[in-house]
């Protein structure tokens, strides 16, 4: 079993920021798996953010975050980060960090071995 913890969420007006973090622990064996950002507004599906590989750190975004949003890893702490910047109203949502043994820019739900519980952003107008 692997847990992914979510934290980091809250409410900030449009333009601001915000940074997630996500904690994973359990199997060593998931170690050189990636780990992914998500993300599911009310009444959608869950879509893809982003992507960051365990080894090599390569890096993948959705069209609609790239420019203003960083994921990044840091294996000593099995942590990944989602820096989030120029936020949108259209960006709130519940993001999930999930881990996957695919990296691509275009992962789906069913890609993904692990989720998070989820941690609710929240974009005023």
């Amino acid at each position: 079993q692997v847990q992914l913890v979510e934290s980091g969420g809250g409410l900030v007006q449009a333009g601001g920021s915000l940074r997630l973090s996500c904690a994973a622990s359990g199997r060593t064996s998931f170690s050189t798996s990636n780990l992914d950002w998500f993300r599911q507004a009310p009444g959608k599906e869950r879509e893809f953010v982003a992507a960051i590989s365990r080894i090599g750190s390569i890096t993948y975004y959705a069209d609609s975050v790239k420019g203003r949003f960083t994921i990044s890893g840091d294996n000593a702490k099995n942590t990944v980060y989602l820096q989030m910047n120029s936020l949108k109203p259209e960006d709130t949502a519940v993001y999930y960090c999930a881990l996957s043994n695919t990296l691509s820019p275009r992962l789906t739900y069913d890609d993904i071995i692990y989720w998070g519980q989820g941690t609710q952003v929240t974009v005023s107008s």
